[in-house]
């Protein structure tokens, strides 16, 4: 199998959940906000044939060039734009996109980006301290990793990877540095984390709190869930799949928050704050992936899916 074939052949989380949760229909519109390898995108676009149309997001020039090999047959009714989901609110409405039924955001970074050990993004091959999803950015990990003080790769650690060893580990990288290999960085923070019945790697709460910064994932997320909502239909719905407790957190938090008609405290006589809810909220649990789905695509075990409707 060919490097492309394999990129296009990439197995979405929660596929049944997010189509039945989008409810497609023939001629109804999709933002991607996250295309990856097109799997959800393509979903979307067979179950609306013959007229409903994907507008996708990436900011990964590999995750657009597979999402274009995968959506090809569809023709026209596929647009992948090489950018972040953040700018939908100014992308997509000169592309036709200003009133769209569904809008998907898939988030965190996918299995195309983990397998390629040039990309940086995991410690279980060696690669060079990258973890950038769009290259033409210039920050990299290796910068953070050793241009940080040693408080603020603590703060770091602590804020995007909730470790508690975080003093510990900063500690261990500064003494280390310089750092240019995932191997090598791996290696330091194994060593100065003391033994723990964990299953996970010592290395992998550093390494999502890396990730994170270098892109800004959590500001990109903040930014684009109101853009999402300004763009939905009456009825439309946006959906979001979380991997992590940060992101999750976050679209609760707004999802709940669009869906009161005032913010004001609770003791407060009368409003103030003039907000209206623009959102109904679907889910007030997120969905999970089953036993089968995990055991078919283990990526899913940590997917959460939830899902608002526009008023």
């Amino acid at each position: 199998m060919d490097d492309i074939t394999e990129r296009t052949t990439h197995i979405p989380v929660l596929l049944d959940a997010v189509l039945a949760a989008l409810r497609p229909r023939p001629a109804a519109c999709l933002i991607d906000g996250t295309i990856g390898a097109g799997g959800h995108s393509a979903a979307w676009l067979e179950a609306t044939a013959p007229a409903g149309r994907v507008l996708g997001f990436d900011r990964d020039a590999v995750a657009v060039e597979a999402a274009r090999a995968r959506l090809a047959p569809f023709g026209e009714r596929a647009i992948v734009v090489h950018a972040s989901y953040a700018q939908m609110g100014e992308i997509a409405p000169p592309l036709g996109f200003a009133a769209v039924d569904a809008i998907l955001l898939d988030l965190g970074f996918s299995s195309l980006q983990v397998e390629d050990a040039a990309r940086g993004f995991s410690f279980r091959q060696d690669g060079p301290l990258d973890m950038r999803y769009d290259l033409r950015q210039p920050l990299t990990a290796a910068d953070l990793v050793n241009g940080l003080s040693e408080g603020e790769l603590a703060a770091l650690i602590a804020r995007y990877g909730e470790d508690r060893h975080a003093r510990r580990i900063a500690r261990a990288i500064v003494r280390a540095r310089p750092l240019a290999s995932t191997a090598a960085l791996a290696e330091v923070i194994a060593q100065a984390v003391p033994p723990s019945i964990e299953k996970i790697h010592p290395a992998t709460r550093t390494f999502q709190a890396l990730r994170i910064a270098v892109n800004d994932e959590l500001g990109e997320l903040e930014r684009a869930l109101p853009q999402a909502v300004a763009l939905l239909r009456s009825g439309g719905r946006l959906a979001v799949i979380s991997f992590h407790s940060l992101e999750d957190r976050i679209v609760k938090r707004f999802m709940r928050r669009e869906s009161q008609d005032c913010l004001c405290p609770p003791r407060q006589p009368i409003c103030t704050c003039g907000h209206r809810a623009t959102l109904r909220l679907i889910t007030r649990r997120p969905i999970m992936a089953d036993d089968e789905e995990v055991a078919r695509n283990p990526r899913a075990r940590s997917a959460r899916l939830r899902i608002a409707e526009r008023l």
